[in-house]
């Protein structure tokens, strides 16, 4: 067994997010397309043999202690293996901002599961480790699958999608934050003007039709968040102007993202409006290995 692990826990964007319904229990039914990017948490794993569970983290609104999701990921694996005795120090260098929409809580806890199963030796499955994300995050499974995904169900519901063609990301987040169940708890199917058209989005992605993927992306959580923060239309509208092929908010907010195939374009993007935003950063798609 190795003693220390070190990972990387990338972030991800949502190209489409449809709301379908709501449960029974509370929780809305969403139809996206994910897809991981290349911005990443460092995230470094040393077994420990007494047992402890510890979280170090230097950023101010990360919790470093029984809070903090990869502590809550590296409980329960523990307690799935039975074995008392074993333990962990979790070191996170965060890259991903922090309550962005950029996945990166569940990015975190995913490489926690893949690290940790390889570290304490569990030889637990792919959809083992999916099952036991899915307890903590529903957005979890996906950032242990990686690359491109269809996600339905509350998102755990995962078909593998081929990826598609290379493209630069700018990302754009404003020093604003919003609440994820905030935003589902007020999204209203009615206030909606344009959703994505997910299957001609799966058909230009698998074809690498750069007009049909802008043409078919769409995230209905739009309708909520843009009206309290109109500063995300503004982002949104300026990046198209700026020649982003499309851009689109991620997740519920508050990061836009913006898409182009040209590198030069994506830098005119982000030099334009790095200045009205807390974070700015360029990159692109990403795969992700499953082990």
């Amino acid at each position: 067994m190795s003693a220390t692990l070190n990972l990387l826990a990338p972030a991800k964007i949502n190209l489409s997010l449809d709301v379908l319904g709501r449960r029974d229990d509370g929780y809305h039914m969403v139809e996206m397309i994910m897809q991981t990017i290349g911005l990443c948490d460092s995230i470094s794993l040393q077994a420990r043999s007494d047992g402890h569970i510890q979280v170090l983290c230097r950023h101010p609104f990360v919790p470093e202690g029984q809070e903090n999701l990869a502590y809550k990921t590296a409980n329960l694996l523990k307690q799935l293996s039975g074995k008392s005795s074993l333990g962990v120090t979790i070191t996170i260098a965060k890259g991903i901002p922090v309550a962005a929409g950029l996945g990166g809580g569940s990015a975190d806890a995913a490489a926690v599961l893949k690290g940790l199963n390889r570290l304490w030796d569990l030889d637990l499955s792919s959809d083992q480790l999916a099952q036991a994300g899915l307890k903590l995050g529903a957005d979890i499974p996906f950032c242990l699958m990686g690359g491109t995904a269809l996600a339905r169900g509350i998102g755990e519901e995962l078909t593998k999608l081929p990826p598609p063609p290379k493209l630069w990301v700018v990302l754009l987040k404003p020093n604003v934050g919003v609440s994820t169940a905030e935003v589902y708890k007020k999204y209203n199917d009615s206030a909606v003007h344009r959703r994505p058209d997910t299957n001609r989005l799966i058909a230009a992605l698998a074809a690498g039709s750069l007009e049909a993927i802008s043409q078919a992306m769409a995230n209905v959580l739009e309708s909520v968040t843009f009206p309290r923060l109109p500063v995300l239309r503004h982002l949104k509208q300026k990046a198209l102007e700026f020649g982003a092929l499309a851009a689109l908010m991620s997740g519920s907010g508050p990061t836009i993202f913006a898409l182009t195939p040209d590198y030069r374009r994506a830098d005119a993007i982000f030099n334009g409006l790095r200045h009205q935003v807390e974070f700015a950063y360029i990159t692109t798609f990403k795969e992700v290995a499953k082990k």
